[in-house]
């Protein structure tokens, strides 16, 4: 479960990005676009989902080694 967990965040990144690109979404309104863009403006990057697999392994999964 952490494993996948950490996996959904990532895709959940990789969906917004696409939502904010009209060449790939070009039928989704400027307000969703605006919207996505609010939601990655603080989303965690890698650096810091590192870090919470560091120090919350259960519960982000263990860092590969």
């Amino acid at each position: 479960m952490p494993f996948e967990r950490n996996w959904a965040i990532k895709n959940t990144e990789l969906f917004l990005i696409d939502l904010m690109d009209s060449k790939k979404t070009p039928r989704v309104p400027s307000a969703v676009r605006k919207e996505a863009y609010r939601c990655l403006k603080h989303y965690p990057s890698d650096y810091h989902m590192e870090e919470a697999q560091r120090l919350a392994p259960s519960v982000f999964g263990k860092l590969d080694d």
